[in-house]
C-alpha cells in the first residue's frame, strides 16, 4: 500500500483534541492519583504503534490525555452508534474499526498515518475486555507493521477498570497507572500462506506478551505464562 499526500487530522478534529487534553488531564487527576512511568521510551517525533491492554471506555481518554504526542486512535465501530460516547469519538477522529471484517479502506488510512510519520494507539485485543485479564491479540497489528515497518510501544494500564468512576469515592485514593515500555520491533515475515497468518499471530502475541510484562499477574490473562517483562528484554 502506498499513498503520497501527508496525513494530517482535519482542522475541527485538531481544535477538538487541543480543548479535550487539558480538561481530561485535570478530570483524572482530579478523581485519582495518576502515575506515568517509562515516557523516556516514546521516540518521539516518529512513527510507532501504541499498543494498550484495553480493559474500559476510560483507557482512550487516559492515555490521550497524558500523552505528550497528539496521538491517532482506532476504536470499535460499535461504540460510534452510542450517544455520548460516540459524539467524543466522532470529535475527537478516532478511525472505526470493524471487527472481524477486512477493510481495505480503513487500513490504507493507517498505514497513511503511519507513513507520514505520526504515532496510532490501538489495542490489539480487538475491544475491551470489560474485566482485567488480557485476552488473546488479533492478528491485525502484526499486518499494520508488516506495511509500515513501525515500530511498536508496548503500554501497560492499570486501574481504569469498568468500576473506575464508582471507585473514586473509595479509600484509600484510587492509582492509574500507564506504564511505557521500550519499542520492539516485530520480525519479519518472508513467507506466504497459511504459514504467513500463523506468523502474523505470534507477532500480534509477542506484542501482548511485552504488555504483559508490564502488567500486574492479574492483568495477564492469556499471556500470563508468556509475559516479557522488562527486566529480561535484551537491550543490546
Amino acid at each position: 500500500m502506498s499513498v503520497n499526500k501527508t496525513y494530517r487530522a482535519p482542522r475541527r478534529n485538531r481544535i477538538f483534541r487541543a480543548l479535550l487534553k487539558p480538561f481530561g488531564r485535570g478530570v483524572f487527576r482530579l478523581l485519582s492519583d495518576v502515575r506515568i512511568d517509562g515516557e523516556e521510551n516514546i521516540p518521539r517525533g516518529k512513527p510507532y504503534i501504541v499498543a494498550v491492554n484495553h480493559v474500559s471506555m476510560f483507557d482512550p481518554p487516559f492515555v490521550g490525555a497524558f500523552w505528550p504526542e497528539s496521538v491517532e486512535i482506532a476504536g470499535a465501530s460499535n461504540v460510534f452508534d452510542k450517544p455520548f460516547e460516540g459524539t467524543i469519538l466522532k470529535m475527537y477522529g478516532v478511525i472505526p474499526v470493524h471487527r472481524g471484517e477486512f477493510d481495505r479502506a480503513l487500513l490504507v488510512k493507517i498505514v497513511h498515518i503511519l507513513n507520514s510519520g505520526k504515532p496510532l494507539l490501538m489495542s490489539p485485543e480487538g475491544g475491551r475486555s470489560h474485566v482485567t485479564a488480557m485476552r488473546r491479540a488479533k492478528p491485525g497489528i502484526a499486518y499494520i507493521v508488516e506495511q509500515t515497518g513501525a515500530p511498536v510501544l508496548p503500554v501497560g494500564l492499570v486501574g481504569t477498570t469498568t468500576d473506575f468512576l464508582r471507585r473514586v469515592r473509595q479509600r484509600p485514593r484510587l492509582t492509574l497507572e500507564m506504564r511505557i515500555g521500550k519499542p520492539i520491533v516485530l520480525p519479519r515475515i518472508e513467507v506466504k500462506g497459511t504459514r504467513r497468518h500463523e506468523l502474523r499471530q505470534q507477532n500480534a502475541d509477542l506484542v501482548m506478551s511485552h504488555v504483559a510484562g508490564l502488567l500486574p499477574e492479574e492483568y495477564r490473562g492469556a499471556y500470563a505464562e508468556t509475559a516479557i517483562e522488562p527486566s529480561r528484554v535484551n537491550s543490546n
